[in-house]
């Protein structure tokens, strides 16, 4: 065990806000409270994606916290059954964390197929996945809705012993943990940590103890609440609906995780020896360009070359001057020196096919105007040495970065476009980016106040005093606030108008849903996942 790993203790069980409306903290909050309480390091683990590896990877590793990247899984009895039985619908929840490159490609490969083959209600995997995908990966048996804690609360401790040991078998010794969490006022979960305990005693299978984070704070548990009944469109004065309210799910400091769990310390060392175990970083910057395919005899640099003197010939016919030739040859070698010929033989191909079907395709805008290379080989109909545009702008020899053309396309028949980059690259190769839709002023305050039962006036009134931003950038409730006195009146005298603007401004800025972006689309050298 290593040195005063009995002191220390990490969360390893975290959803941010990226677990769509059931998550509240945001990454930065998470974070900056964990600084906050003298924590190394930190777990992220969003219900079914990771839609905030990244900016929690780099987040984290600003503020010097470790970043340990997880997933909370949902398990399936078969990913492939969906016939609306109970036992198709009845998922368990199962905690994975990353150790190192190989348990990272197998957390995206898991969390790749229970989105595009297990999709059911929920994403969904099950064991024969997860024994195929096991590699790297640290487990942990999840909440009460984990199938462990699940099998005790039922009475069938033998069945949870027997899950026990498959799970251990499946990752392999020492990579499974019995999550033990403290919500003294839950009988099941107490049960269910009693249970583990002995199990743990007869298989020597480890425990480790959990926080289940869903907000920063005590008090935002209120507001996660308000959170839930607006994914499931419940009020939160409806009986029988879906709520938390009985655990906190705050962020706990170490001190008090420790008091929790002074009569198993050995749950709290085990958090260090996981952490100790994940040792992975992101990868960051560097260019990964897909692969693509020159005539025989050529390299990329000689076919861009090819290319770009047979645009020449074409465009001026007989008119070409040396001032033509000596920016073709500057433009080509920085092109060849940054290593981007076949960034621009890619855009180049599905430039003209779609010029080929007929496609209208915009002249070029922003700073790839500015090359004459994309002139000539057809990606932009700009001539730049005509307008006087720099190459720089675009291609920056001193500051190498990726080129960025932006491209137009008709809208519809874009999808044309993309199914023929989709065919030259690869089904698996190509995909569209998402975009997350975040809670703004307005529809915080209408979600609000329906959750909080109010008829629809109250929060339709109160969301059309609140002006909408300009040029881009949203309005906040707080600057609304500053900006109209009619609503700055309604919040200081009325009560109702007080709770919902207090509440909605909370959920300011949270991810409300994911969609599939207009425009962007990956195009990758080796499959996505």
């Amino acid at each position: 065990m290593p040195e005063n790993s009995n002191k220390k203790f990490t969360h390893l069980h975290v959803h941010s806000h990226y677990s769509l409306l059931d998550g509240l903290a945001k990454i930065d909050e998470l974070l900056d409270r964990a600084k906050e309480m003298g924590m190394d390091s930190l777990a992220l683990t969003d219900h079914g994606v990771m839609y905030g590896a990244v900016e929690f990877s780099i987040k984290a590793k600003e503020r010097g916290i470790k970043p340990i990247i997880g997933c909370e899984m949902y398990v399936s009895h078969d990913l492939t059954s969906k016939n609306n039985t109970a036992l198709d619908r009845k998922m368990h929840h199962l905690t994975l964390l990353v150790k190192d490159e190989d348990g990272y490609k197998n957390l995206m490969h898991l969390v790749s197929i229970a989105h595009l083959e297990g999709f059911y209600y929920k994403p969904r995997i099950d064991k024969k996945t997860l024994r195929k995908y096991s590699t790297g990966l640290i487990a942990m048996s999840g909440c009460l809705a984990g199938e462990i804690p699940n099998e005790i609360n039922n009475g069938n401790y033998e069945k949870a012993r027997d899950v026990a040991r498959e799970y251990e078998q499946i990752f392999g010794k020492g990579n499974f943990f019995m999550e033990l969490q403290h919500h003294p006022n839950n009988n099941e979960q107490k049960n269910a940590n009693k249970g583990m305990l002995e199990i743990s005693k007869k298989t020597g299978i480890p425990v480790v103890a959990t926080g289940d984070i869903h907000y920063v704070n005590k008090e935002d548990a209120e507001i996660q609440d308000i959170l839930l009944c607006i994914q499931t469109n419940r009020k939160v004065q409806e009986k029988n609906r879906m709520s938390l309210m009985d655990f906190d799910l705050s962020m706990k400091s170490p001190e008090e995780m420790q008091r929790a769990f002074k009569n198993t310390p050995e749950a709290i060392a085990n958090t260090q020896e996981i952490v100790n175990k994940c040792d992975f970083h992101i990868k960051l910057g560097e260019t990964q360009l897909p692969h693509f395919d020159v005539p025989d005899g050529y390299t990329d640099v000689t076919y861009l070359r090819h290319l770009t003197e047979k645009g020449l010939e074409k465009k001026y016919q007989g008119n070409i001057t040396q001032e033509h030739r000596d920016r073709m040859e500057y433009e080509l070698k920085i092109i060849e020196k940054t290593g981007f010929p076949s960034y621009f033989l890619i855009v180049q191909d599905f430039v003209n096919w779609a010029k080929q079907q007929g496609i209208v395709v915009g002249p070029g805008r922003g700073s790839a105007a500015g090359s004459f290379v994309s002139y000539l080989i057809g990606i932009t109909n700009v001539d730049p040495i005509k307008y006087d545009l720099l190459f720089e702008r675009f291609l920056n020899p001193e500051r190498i970065s990726m080129p960025d053309v932006d491209m137009d396309f008709a809208d519809n028949r874009r999808d044309e476009l993309i199914g023929y980059v989709r065919e030259k690259y690869g089904e698996d190769k190509v995909a569209q980016i998402g975009t997350f839709g975040t809670m703004m002023a307005r529809g915080a305050v209408r979600d609000v106040a329906r959750a909080l039962g109010y008829p629809y006036g109250v929060g339709d009134r109160i969301s059309k005093m609140i002006p909408l931003g300009s040029q881009g950038m949203p309005m906040t409730i707080d600057h609304a606030i500053e900006i109209v006195p009619e609503l700055e009146d309604a919040y200081k005298r009325e009560k109702d108008t007080k709770e919902i603007i207090d509440l909605a401004k909370k959920l300011e800025g949270c991810v409300r849903h994911i969609s599939v972006h207009a425009a962007g689309v990956v195009i990758a050298p080796l499959p996505i996942y």
